[in-house]
């Protein structure tokens, strides 16, 4: 009996970038199909109708521009110029903000969850909907999208801590397929509370910068200091010496107990644990030389990065973000180079004396044959 074909399609998003996808029907080897000379092939293709750049424009000074007019910028996708339309209108925001909830954030959790109502006021905005994720080996949606305030301050108020593990590229991941299902005509953010490192994620950073990349969504980070949640932080227990007290070899007439195995080897209650907080300090100054998620996140997408220490500083981050999102132009266009595989470089001009641009750098165009 034949076999019924099968055709699977992958298919990023609909309404972003545009992906060729090609998928040709296969047949079981014992039996296989004949195709005539000449004949064309069936394709099944996807096109993606629109590519979605939010743009910062700032002066010499770093000040925000406002009043440009659509005649002023011009965009090269893969250095190809195209059709694109600019809007200065406000735009309703769909904002996921997701929140470590580990044991490492315990002692900044207090201020974290101070922020609901600045968060609601300066970076959402009336029309603006927002849903809440806490993470830590888990992903909790705490409180779905919404267009009410009080539950979304509740929300944050009622996270708590949890285990040792923070998957943050799984939250960003989990946080950008549930902006994916709001509609179109909704700016798309993450706001990440969080350290900047990622424990246990079971997703790529490549994979879910390219979903956040096709789906339009663009990542701010408010970054938790290793020092502080290292100073701060839970302890994790150490694991238990595989080997028993009588294996480690003691100076002559110092009998082999735990106590005095600790005290010459290190362990609990021998000596102060000094080494991690110094991994962590040098960790800290390297992370400035080289990608990590977060920074892959926000750089990839067009977000930018803060940090914060003390309050003051997390609610200026907050009153930051708010102050970029509303200040924005957003371009969209149809790519007239959807043939294109591979990453597609994002290039935004604009014509007003000294100012320059800050955007997305660009979206990954993917062909399967």
């Amino acid at each position: 009996m034949r076999k019924q074909t099968s055709i699977q399609c992958m298919r990023f998003l609909p309404t972003t970038a545009a992906a060729l996808l090609v998928i040709s029907a296969s047949l079981p080897a014992q039996d296989p199909p004949r195709v005539m000379p000449g004949t064309p092939r069936t394709d099944i293709r996807v096109d993606v109708t629109e590519v979605v750049v939010p743009v910062t424009v700032k002066d010499s000074e770093g000040n925000f521009v406002n009043g440009l007019k659509p005649q002023q910028f011009r965009l090269l996708d893969n250095d190809k110029e195209q059709d694109i339309k600019v809007d200065a209108t406000y735009f309703p925001i769909s904002i996921v903000v997701a929140i470590q909830a580990n044991g490492a954030v315990d002692a900044v959790l207090p201020q974290i969850k101070r922020v609901g109502s600045l968060i609601e006021a300066m970076v959402v905005g009336e029309q603006g909907e927002v849903a809440v994720l806490a993470f830590d080996h888990r992903l909790q949606v705490k409180q779905d999208f919404t267009f009410d305030r009080t539950k979304v301050s509740e929300a944050i108020k009622d996270i708590k801590v949890g285990s040792s593990s923070a998957r943050m590229i799984d939250a960003v991941q989990t946080s950008v397929r549930m902006l994916k299902s709001r509609p179109r005509n909704r700016r798309r953010i993450v706001l990440l509370i969080s350290e900047t490192r990622d424990v246990a994620s079971e997703s790529r950073l490549r994979e879910a910068l390219i979903e956040a990349q096709l789906a339009n969504v663009t990542v701010y980070t408010v970054n938790v200091s290793r020092l502080v949640t290292a100073l701060t932080g839970e302890r994790v227990p150490p694991r238990p010496d595989p080997l028993p007290p009588a294996a480690r070899s003691m100076p002559s007439n110092v009998p082999a107990t735990p106590t005095s195995v600790a005290q010459k080897w290190g362990g609990p209650g021998g000596t102060a644990d000094f080494v991690p907080l110094m991994l962590e300090i040098f960790r800290d100054v390297k992370a400035i030389f080289k990608d990590n998620p977060v920074e892959a996140f926000t750089k990839g997408t067009g977000g930018h990065e803060y940090s914060f220490v003390k309050q003051d500083a997390l609610e200026q981050a907050i009153q930051d973000i708010g102050a970029e999102i509303h200040s924005q132009y957003i371009i969209n266009y149809n790519p007239n180079n959807k043939e294109d595989g591979g990453f597609h470089e994002i290039k935004v001009f604009v014509d007003y004396s000294g100012a320059h641009t800050e955007h997305r750098p660009g979206y990954w165009l993917a062909s399967v044959f």
